[in-house]
């Protein structure tokens, strides 16, 4: 009797052998696939359902195409962002990189960082409660671990608070932007943080190194100090095959 999975495309019958044969081990992180010839020959298919199947694979953050060598199971381990830990004043507070909870002994780099001085957009501009005309510091950066490129962040500060402070350099210093706020007199207190997904524009699809199929994860965090007062946002796009989102809290 035919099962459902019978009537499943082609491709998606092959995509599925693939990634049983992976999970199973029988396939490891660095090992080349079968390429288009193969899959061809072995299950009697035209070369773009083939193309299909390794596409969907691709898509799924599962595999990686080399320029001239073929698709492999992507090598690039998850980073496991700890959500609240990283953000504990313990970490920042003690001159550490909110990274540090996260990342272990990997390297980390922010190999692209701008900083300059912009007129608020009108969402920004409410939500940090700037008045008509007011700037805001804008800090754009591009993190980059294990050599793979995980994270696009943007953040928006009022220039009323941080001018003439480290954080409208590039390098903002130990502890980073939420160590400086402190020092500034606005210590963050506590941080909300909004979560939604989506597919990836051209851009960003371009800065990550990611297939146009591969979602993104977007996280805006607004950190307030006391009274209320916010003082920082971070419009983060994120990798969604490069994370795992871990929240750990008491109830």
């Amino acid at each position: 009797m035919a099962s459902t999975d019978d009537r499943r495309p082609k491709y998606q019958r092959i995509a599925d052998s693939l990634r049983e044969a992976i999970q199973s081990g029988e396939y490891g992180p660095g090992d080349r696939l079968p390429g288009e010839n193969e899959l061809m020959a072995a299950h009697g298919v035209a070369r773009m359902t083939a193309r299909q199947a390794l596409s969907v694979l691709k898509d799924e953050g599962i595999a990686e195409s080399r320029k001239g060598a073929g698709v492999f199971v992507r090598s690039f381990r998850p980073l496991r962002r700890r959500g609240i830990q990283r953000l504990s004043q313990e970490q920042w507070g003690s001159g550490r990189s909110i990274w540090s909870a996260d990342i272990e002994d990997r390297t980390l780099v922010v190999d692209q960082v701008t900083v300059s001085e912009e007129a608020a957009p009108e969402g920004v501009s409410e939500v940090l409660d700037l008045a008509e005309g007011e700037t805001v510091c804008v800090r754009r950066r591009r993190f980059v671990l294990d050599e793979k490129a995980v994270l696009l962040a943007t953040s928006y500060l009022p220039t009323s608070v941080v001018a003439g402070s480290a954080i409208t350099q590039e390098d903002t210093g130990p502890g980073g932007t939420y160590a400086r706020l402190a020092e500034l007199g606005y210590k963050p207190v506590h941080f909300r943080e909004e979560i939604r997904s989506r597919m990836p524009t051209r851009n960003e699809a371009a800065q990550l190194s990611i297939s146009a199929g591969t979602p993104v994860i977007l996280i805006c965090r607004t950190a307030f100090a006391d009274e209320g007062r916010p003082v920082e946002i971070n419009e983060m796009t994120l990798d969604a095959a490069s994370y795992i989102l871990e929240y750990d809290f008491d109830a």
